[in-house]
């Protein structure tokens, strides 16, 4: 039998490495599923329930694999769906590999049924590589330079392989004119600044004061030479959320998350310090960075493209984290004098979990939101891969959940689109299917998307060794973070048309699945809940009725910002005055202590 260009795709894939790939069928690609039948399912087809979820499974296995992640869908609407998640995967820098269909080459410009120019839809996403494969001889080179550009760029990158051309007999480039060869295979390589511009970074280090450091995901392969450096200048290191696990919250140093979604600690190190040290971070909201001229500044990112942004920085240094920073730290100064900041910081670190955990200790009807991930925080295990869905559960995995050496999290960081908590889950799931994997999400992406997606759960829960995905929902019946984000930016009252959700089963949910379902509806079994959800031999819901009236404050916030964003609660919310009069000063003042007219 003959080798089609279909068969060559895949043994192309699994001659790269490629062991999964998520997607769903569609006769645009009918002769690539044939071509798996032939192949054993090698790689293994993945079957989501809807192609958006094959693309954010495709960035969730990217993500906490280090590989590329491919996804597949057919002509037309699959082909469109895709399109979401890999816009996730282009802000969040992630290796994925789309390879869709398209209409035979005889129909193309007709306006034949599930026509799209595909190379516009995707010029964007995709603008890094995406190409048509026309004629058989232009593989294997299309497809090698589609791998190599995702994992070089760290970006999204697309095959486009029309129906009639999946059923030719595959036949290689020959060495002749007009004719591109290609070979497998790339080598890992390592940027680092010159020598001058090292010494430029130093300077400015060496005579700050009061030195804040900040990571991004970029800073992951240098954790060691991260803390040596902070450890050495008696810094603070803050983080952006895709950076979460790159650094223990344990270290006293560390303040935790920044931004909207931050601590009290970070914003007060980012108002006070006179030095930034930017590692692997395009973290973008200005205003929580130093005010322009208060503080000198370094950066250090691989990408020239993203080098120089967000903040005025005096050296800008491009090469990879950790052989920068190696190359970095025999310049800087070892006998710094006094330690004020250093203890500063850490004094401000600890009332801030001081602090949060005063506010998930708080009453609240039912359940306080911060508390069922204060409770889940210590009984995660530690290999854990945490996902977060985008909403205000995101505020409680970046102030609640302690990471610890080993373990793992990621959310959408950039596009922060809902409904990725699910199939990151399932994604992280294939990537490492002997570690335990827990996916906190909000009611209204649990309904986007998670419902579904725990069908995909149900279906592969046999090929995971560890059996344990744990999927956290927070039902308070409101799109809340929209809410709370119309009330303290809006200064209007939660608008429910739009806001209100229905109170789905989802616990029940999942038992109709096979699967274990645990309703918490009162305090005193949020814990007992998680644990019986950690314990399970299978997938497992756990839904949490909480209250969405505790607000997610922000770390600036004032009490007059807050006390006019009550007012606006008590102007539309009637149905919740009572309890915004009587609870929600307290809340406020207990996020502010001491503070409570700074």
């Amino acid at each position: 039998m003959s080798t089609k260009v279909s068969d060559h795709i895949l043994e192309r894939l699994r001659a790269w490495g490629v062991e999964e790939v998520f997607g769903y069928p569609g006769d645009g690609i009918n002769g690539l599923l044939a071509a798996w039948g032939r192949a054993g399912d090698r790689p293994r087809f993945v079957q989501s329930r809807h192609e958006e979820m094959s693309a954010f499974e495709a960035v969730g296995y990217a993500k906490f694999s280090g590989r590329v992640g491919v996804c597949a869908a057919t002509s037309g609407p699959g082909a469109i769906h895709l399109l979401n998640g890999l816009y996730d995967a282009k802000l969040d820098h992630v290796p994925v590999l789309a390879i869709v269909g398209q209409t035979d080459r005889s129909a193309m410009g007709g306006s034949y049924q599930q026509e799209v120019d595909l190379h516009a839809l995707y010029k964007d996403v995709a603008s890094e590589f995406v190409e048509t494969v026309t004629v058989p001889e232009q593989l294997p080179n299309v497809l090698d330079r589609a791998i190599r550009t995702a994992y070089a760029r760290r970006c999204p990158t697309a095959l486009i392989v029309p129906g009639d051309v999946q059923e030719l007999d595959y036949s290689p480039p020959t060495h002749a004119f007009k004719m591109v060869p290609s070979s497998l295979g790339m080598s890992d390589c390592t940027a680092v600044p010159t020598d001058e511009a090292l010494r430029r970074a130093a300077d400015v280090l060496n005579e700050g004061d009061k030195v804040a450091v900040l990571i991004g995901q970029g800073a992951a392969g240098a954790v060691a030479e991260v803390q040596e450096i902070a450890e050495l200048l008696g810094a603070g290191v803050a983080k952006a959320l895709l950076g979460k696990d790159v650094l223990s919250d344990e270290l006293p140093y560390v303040t935790g998350p920044i931004g909207l979604l931050g601590s009290r600690a970070s914003y007060e190190m980012m108002r006070d310090c006179d030095t930034l040290l930017t590692i692997g971070s395009s973290f973008p909201y200005t205003q929580f960075l130093p005010e322009f001229g208060a503080a000198r500044g370094v950066q250090i990112d691989i990408d020239p493209h993203m080098i120089g942004m967000r903040y005025p920085y005096e050296v800008n240094l491009v090469g990879d984290a950790r052989e920068t920073l190696r190359r970095l730290i025999p310049l800087l100064e070892r006998d710094r004098g006094g330690r004020e900041w250093y203890d500063t910081v850490c004094a401000n670190v600890r009332r801030w979990h001081e602090t949060m955990e005063r506010r998930a200790a708080q009453s609240a009807d039912p359940i306080n939101p911060e508390y069922v991930a204060r409770a889940l925080d210590p009984l995660l295990p530690d290999d854990v891969i945490l996902t977060a869905d985008s909403g205000s559960v995101a505020n409680w995995y970046a102030r609640h959940i302690t990471m610890r050496p080993g373990m793992r999290g990621s959310l959408s960081g950039t596009l922060a689109t809902m409904g990725p908590g699910v199939p990151y889950a399932i994604g992280a799931k294939f990537a490492h299917p002997d570690r335990p994997v827990v996916a906190l999400v909000g009611d209204g992406a649990m309904q986007m998307n998670g419902l579904a997606e725990m069908i995909t759960a149900a279906k592969y829960r046999d090929r995971w060794s560890d059996p344990r995905l744990v999927v956290g929902v927070w039902n308070n019946q409101d799109l809340n973070q929209v809410t709370w984000e119309m009330r303290a930016m809006e200064g209007a009252p939660s608008f429910l048309p739009s806001q209100s959700l229905p109170d789905v089963q989802y616990a029940a949910f999942a038992r109709s699945l096979g699967l274990t379902g645990i309703r918490v509806e009162k305090p005193e079994d949020v814990e007992a809940g998680w644990r019986a959800a950690l314990a399970a031999d299978g997938p497992a819901v756990v839904e949490f009725l909480t209250d969405p009236a505790v607000p997610p404050v922000p770390p600036h916030a004032t009490w007059e910002q807050m006390e006019a964003t009550a007012k606006s609660i008590l102007k539309g919310d009637a149905d919740r005055g009572a309890m915004v009069k009587q609870g929600l000063k307290a809340k406020v003042q207990e996020f502010l202590p001491g503070r409570s007219r700074q």
